[in-house]
C-alpha cells in the first residue's frame, strides 16, 4: 500500500497538473460525433498522464479541475460534466493504481485495460440511471423516443437496458480504446516532461 500513498504535491506537480488540466478543459470542447447524441472527446488522456506521472491524487485532480471548468459552459446542467467525471474517475483510478503496483509498460498496459472496461461498465450504468433520464425530462424527449432512435440504427434495441448494452457500451469502449492508445503512444515520449526532468535521466 505504501507505493499507491502519495505525498504532497510539491510547485512543481502543481504546475503540471494545472497544465494538464487546461489542455483537458480545451479536448473538452474539441468533440467528435460517433453515434445519435454521443461524441468522442480525448479530453479524460490528460488526467491518466497525470496519473501514470504523478499519482492518483494528481490524476484525480486534474480530472477534478477539468469537470469544474466544464461547468462554465455546461448544457446539461452539470449532470453531462458528473457523469463524465465519474467515467474518467473509473477510468483513471484503477489505471493508476494497478501501474503505482508493477511501473512497466506492461502494468500500464493491464491498468488501462482494466480501467477501460470498468469506465465502460460505469458509462452503461450512468446513462442507464442519469443521462437518458436526465434528457429525457429535461428535453422534453420520452425514454421511448431515445430508444426508438437507438432502434433505428440496431432494430432488435426494445429497453433501455438493450440500448445501453448494444450502443452505449461499445461507444465507450471505442472511446477508452482511442484514449488508452493515445496514452501508450505519448506517454513515454512525455514522460521527462512530466516529470520534471532532463529526457537522458533515466526513470
Amino acid at each position: 500500500m505504501s507505493t499507491i500513498r502519495k505525498r504532497t504535491l510539491n510547485t512543481r506537480e502543481i504546475t503540471t497538473i494545472a497544465c494538464l488540466a487546461a489542455v483537458a478543459s480545451i479536448l473538452f470542447m474539441l468533440e467528435i460525433p460517433v453515434v445519435l447524441f454521443y461524441k468522442l472527446d480525448f479530453s479524460n488522456l490528460p488526467p491518466l498522464l497525470a496519473m501514470f506521472s504523478m499519482g492518483p491524487l494528481a490524476g484525480t485532480l486534474t480530472l477534478a479541475i477539468k469537470s469544474l471548468v466544464g461547468l462554465l459552459h455546461s448544457s446539461s446542467q452539470g449532470v453531462g460534466e458528473l457523469a463524465d467525471f465519474l467515467m474518467g474517475l473509473a477510468m483513471i483510478l484503477p489505471a493508476g493504481i494497478l501501474y503505482q503496483r508493477s511501473k512497466t509498460r506492461r502494468g500500464a498496459l493491464t491498468g488501462m485495460v482494466v480501467g477501460g472496461l470498468f469506465a465502460t461498465l460505469v458509462g452503461v450504468l450512468s446513462n442507464l440511471y442519469i443521462l437518458i433520464p436526465f434528457y429525457a425530462l429535461v428535453y422534453g424527449m420520452p425514454v421511448e423516443q431515445i430508444i426508438a432512435m437507438g432502434q433505428a440504427i440496431i432494430p432488435s434495441i426494445h429497453s433501455a437496458w438493450e440500448f445501453v448494452l448494444l450502443i452505449t457500451a461499445p461507444f465507450n469502449l471505442l472511446k477508452w480504446t482511442a484514449i488508452c492508445v493515445v496514452g501508450w503512444v505519448l506517454y513515454k515520449p512525455l514522460s521527462p516532461l512530466l516529470h520534471g526532468r532532463r529526457r537522458s535521466e533515466n526513470r
